[in-house]
C-alpha cells in the first residue's frame, strides 16, 4: 500500500525511522525478548532511555542543569490546569490568540486574577500584535506559541518581567528560538514529537522554587522533578517514541535544519494560497504558521469538491477543525516535502480550473 500524505493536526505524522524502530522495540527491544512497553518503568533499560531522551532535549533546546525535562500524562490540557494550581499566587497575564489560549484562560481563573493584555477574538484571531503591556506584579505570563485552528504563530515572543509560560504542543522544536528565555514550556507529543500519551514539561529552576504549597503530591511539579517522572507509571512507550524523535532531529543535523526545511514546505504551500483568488488564508502574512496553513474557498461546495479530490489523491487530514470549518494543512517537523509538493500540485490544478 502506498503511503498516505498525513496532514492531520495531532495525532500526526512522524518520521518512518520513527516508526520502524518503534514496531521492532514493541515486540523485543534490545534483544531482551521483551517488547518495550513490557519492561519495568524503574528498570536498567528504560531509566536509560528516558535519561537519554532528556539529554536529547536538552541538547537540542540548548538547556543546561537550571532547566528540568518531565515527561508527564494527561496532555496539555491537564497543564491548563496544574500550570496556575502550582504557580498563581495571586495573578497572571494571559495573551489570548485562539482556542487553546481560551482553554487555559478559562482553567486559570479557578485559582486567582486572570488578565488579558490582548484578546485576538475581534479580528476572528486572525493577528495579533508584537508588543504588550503587562501587569508588573504578574506571578508569570502565558503565551500559545502556535495556534493549530486559526493558523497563526508566534513569531517574537514579548519581553517580560515575569516568567514567561508557554503551551508549544504544536510547533515544539520547529524552529529555532532561545528556549531558557522561557521558565515553563509544556506541549502535548502527538504533533511534532511522538504519540499522544505523553507530554513534555520545561522548568526553570527560578519558576519551580516559587511553586504554592500545600498541594495534592501528584499535582506538584516538584514531586515529578525529584523523582525524575517516575513518581508514578510514566507513558513508557510514548517516552521511548519521543527518544527516538529526537535522535531523528539530531539526525536531521539539529532544529536549525529542520526550521529550514519546514519554512521551505510552509513557503511553497503558502506561494499557492496567494496565486489564486479562490483560496482566501486566514491568517495575516505577519503571523502565519509554518505548522498548521488554514484557507478558506469560495464556496463551502468547493471546499467538500476539494476534499474529495485530496481523498482520491491519498491525501488525508485536510478538512479544518470543527469549530471555524474550512481546511487545514498540518505541515509538521516530520510531514514530507513530497507530500508537501502533491498538495500544492492538487491546489495549482484545483485553482487554475476554478478561479
Amino acid at each position: 500500500m502506498a503511503k498516505a500524505h498525513n496532514f492531520f493536526a495531532g495525532p500526526a505524522v512522524l518520521p518512518k525511522p520513527v516508526l520502524e524502530a518503534a514496531a521492532k522495540a514493541v515486540t523485543n527491544y534490545k534483544d531482551l525478548g521483551m517488547g518495550v512497553v513490557e519492561i519495568s518503568h524503574r528498570s536498567k533499560d528504560f531509566v536509560e532511555i528516558h535519561d537519554q531522551a532528556v539529554a536529547d532535549m536538552k541538547e537540542l533546546m540548548g538547556l543546561g542543569d537550571d532547566h528540568h525535562v518531565l515527561f508527564l500524562s494527561g496532555g496539555a490540557s491537564t497543564q491548563f490546569a496544574l500550570v496556575p494550581m502550582n504557580f498563581l499566587h495571586n495573578s497572571a497575564d494571559f495573551i489570548d490568540t485562539g482556542r487553546w489560549s481560551i482553554k487555559a484562560i478559562d482553567e486559570a481563573q479557578m485559582f486567582g486574577n486572570v488578565n488579558v493584555p490582548f484578546s485576538g477574538k475581534d479580528n476572528g484571531y486572525s493577528a495579533f500584535p508584537t508588543k504588550f503591556e503587562f501587569d508588573e506584579d504578574a506571578d508569570y505570563v502565558h503565551v500559545t506559541s502556535n495556534n493549530t485552528v486559526a493558523g497563526t504563530q508566534m513569531k517574537v515572543f514579548p519581553e517580560t518581567n515575569a516568567p514567561l509560560v508557554c503551551d508549544m504542543s504544536s510547533d515544539m522544536l520547529s524552529r529555532e528560538l532561545n528556549f531558557s528565555d522561557f521558565g515553563f514550556i509544556y506541549a502535548g507529543a502527538q504533533k511534532n514529537m511522538g504519540p499522544a500519551g505523553v507530554t513534555v514539561v520545561i522548568i526553570r529552576n527560578d519558576l519551580l522554587e516559587k511553586q504554592k504549597s500545600g498541594l495534592p503530591t501528584m499535582m506538584r511539579y516538584s514531586t515529578h522533578v525529584k523523582k525524575a517522572s517516575a513518581y508514578n507509571t510514566p507513558p513508557v512507550y510514548g517516552v521511548f517514541m519521543v527518544g527516538q524523535v529526537l535522535k531523528w532531529i539530531k539526525d536531521q543535523g539539529g532544529v536549525k535544519a529542520v526550521e529550514k526545511v519546514n519554512e521551505e514546505k510552509a513557503g511553497m504551500l503558502y506561494d499557492v494560497l496567494d496565486k489564486y483568488e479562490l483560496f482566501k488564508p486566514h491568517a495575516h502574512k505577519d503571523v502565519r504558521s509554518t505548522m498548521n496553513v488554514t484557507w478558506r474557498m469560495s464556496t463551502e461546495e468547493l471546499e467538500s469538491e476539494f476534499l474529495a479530490l485530496a481523498s482520491e489523491h491519498n491525501m488525508y487530514g485536510l478538512k479544518g477543525h470543527r469549530s471555524v470549518g474550512g481546511l487545514r494543512a498540518s505541515i509538521y517537523n516530520a510531514c514530507p516535502v513530497e507530500s508537501v509538493k502533491a498538495l500544492c500540485e492538487l491546489l495549482e490544478d484545483f485553482g487554475s480550473k476554478n478561479s
